[in-house]
């Protein structure tokens, strides 16, 4: 049985034609399973997991390549305040990013002083994490904030102590030498909801100043920020992928 059809025209910039049957079939996978409140979920079968719950043999510490001195317990990893950031030891460039976390329980401060964490994609690229739950800061450094740059769609957030989930769509940029291409690209989806939709980054985070691209290499690794709040992870895991390639 034919699979589509062979006299249809050629799509645009490509070697296939409309609904031609002789493409590559998609891979299957199996996409595992959603988490709940007190369980993370199962990963996709295709994806590299970086945190499983049990240790932190993935990770390092961000400032000297030591090993990574968060604490691991009940399926998470905790913040140790002084402990320093921490860093995958595999770097990852255009790719699907799940991770959850959790502010603490106990409401400290307020502001930037609240349960105050970050993302960022290839070690420069922010998603702040802060409890903004009845909590407000200066919007380009809220929740799910592309950290000085743009404030999310929406306040999405839980209550503090409960489990929050970031999904994180990046596109690396491109650079020719040391000229850039194409800035990156990312969309976040927090607890379900669309907060950051394809946003064309100005480079990388900085803190009261404007951003700039240097170039880098296309990849790097994911890092968490000590801010000196006990922020709780768990369930992380990254899809590399290439937004660029031919399917």
């Amino acid at each position: 049985m034919a699979l589509g059809y062979e006299d249809t025209p050629l799509l645009p910039g490509g070697k296939w034609t409309v609904h031609d049957g002789r493409r590559p079939q998609p891979p299957v996978i199996d996409p595992g399973t959603a988490s709940t409140d007190d369980k993370a979920g199962r990963p996709p079968s295709d994806a590299t997991v970086v945190f499983d719950g049990t240790s932190l043999d993935a990770w390092e510490t961000s400032r000297d390549s030591s090993p990574a001195r968060w604490k691991v317990e009940h399926g998470y990893m905790e913040v140790v305040p002084g402990a320093g950031d921490i860093r995958t030891r595999e770097a990852f460039g255009d790719c699907q990013l799940h991770l959850e976390w959790a502010a603490p329980a106990a409401v400290k401060g307020d502001g930037q002083g609240r349960g105050n964490s970050g993302v960022f994609l290839m070690s420069v690229y922010e998603v702040q994490v802060l409890d903004c739950h009845r909590n407000q800061t200066y919007p380009d450094g809220t929740t799910a904030a592309l950290y000085g740059q743009y404030p999310p769609l929406v306040n999405a957030c839980r209550k503090p102590g409960e489990w929050q989930s970031y999904d994180i769509l990046f596109v690396a940029p491109r650079f020719d030498g040391t000229d850039l291409v194409a800035p990156a690209h990312i969309t976040v989806i927090q607890n379900g909801v669309v907060v950051q939709h394809h946003r064309a980054l100005q480079g990388p985070t900085y803190h009261r100043a404007l951003s700039r691209y240097v170039p880098h290499p296309p990849r790097a690794p994911l890092n968490l920020q000590d801010h000196g709040d006990l922020v709780r992870y768990r369930n992380i895991w990254i899809r590399p992928l290439n937004f660029y390639a031919e399917a």
